[in-house]
């Protein structure tokens, strides 16, 4: 199946899905980085610009992600809303480390899962789904926060690879700022998604469709993916109780 093809089959994914589940709309968190961008103009093919709102959720951030983010939606003009949540953070965590110490993740997926806090909270007032973000590499490494980003109500682009993702982007019309940054969860400073993973998403790419990589980047990859399982299985459950 050609990707423009499997794109319209995502489309059909997301409106069926919304009709199906009787709510409203979607929320979107809208980074700035391209695999929202994508998500966004994706979700507004499928069901229509008044049934996706979108969400900024700056902390502590680079201006050029919320920058971004802005020009997309003025472009296309989304229904969206700025919330910065950098003061929440700061209370969160200065709450925490007066009684424990935290230490590099601990303290960055804390931003994750208060927009992911943020996100479902204007879902339920809104009677709307969240949209997650994850693409196929993401999801196989496990590079995304448990209960973080990786809490949605919908994956529309879990099966795509980062190349797929960029090729629908420039389909879709998400523009250049966004197209030619480099992927960044924008945690701090100088952070990159490939840097922070030690492989590269075209290794990735390569490795998920049966290509041959190096054995270091194997291995790298064959690592995450083991120590990542636990973010993609169901809650473990002891045996059922049979009653007497």
């Amino acid at each position: 199946m050609k990707l423009e093809q499997y794109l319209k089959e995502i489309e059909k994914f997301e409106k069926d899905y919304l009709e199906s589940s009787k709510m409203d709309g979607y929320v979107l968190g809208l980074s700035g980085g391209i695999d929202s961008a994508l998500a966004a103009l994706l979700t507004v093919k499928a069901v229509g610009n008044d049934k996706l709102f979108n969400v900024m959720m700056p902390i502590h951030s680079n201006p050029d992600d919320l920058n971004d983010a802005l020009k997309l939606a003025k472009a296309y003009n989304f229904n969206y809303i700025v919330i910065d949540l950098s003061d929440a953070f700061d209370k969160v965590y200065n709450s925490i480390i007066d009684k424990h110490k935290l230490t590099g993740l601990a303290i960055h997926n804390i931003k994750v899962r208060l927009r992911m806090v943020t996100l479902f909270a204007i879902a339920q007032e809104r009677r709307s789904l969240v949209i997650g973000t994850d693409n196929l590499d993401e999801h196989y490494v496990g590079y995304f926060t448990k209960y973080g980003d990786g809490a949605a109500d919908i994956l529309p682009l879990v099966r795509l690879l980062k190349k797929e993702v960029y090729e629908a982007s420039r389909i879709y019309g998400v523009i250049p700022e966004i197209l030619n940054k480099k992927p960044s969860a924008g945690l701090f400073e100088n952070q990159t998604d490939e840097g922070e993973m030690g492989v590269t998403y075209n290794e990735l790419d390569d490795y998920l469709i049966g290509k041959e990589i190096s054995e270091k980047s194997k291995a790298i990859i064959e690592r995450l993916h083991r120590i990542s399982e636990h973010k993609r299985v169901a809650i473990p459950r002891p045996i059922e109780y049979k009653r007497d």
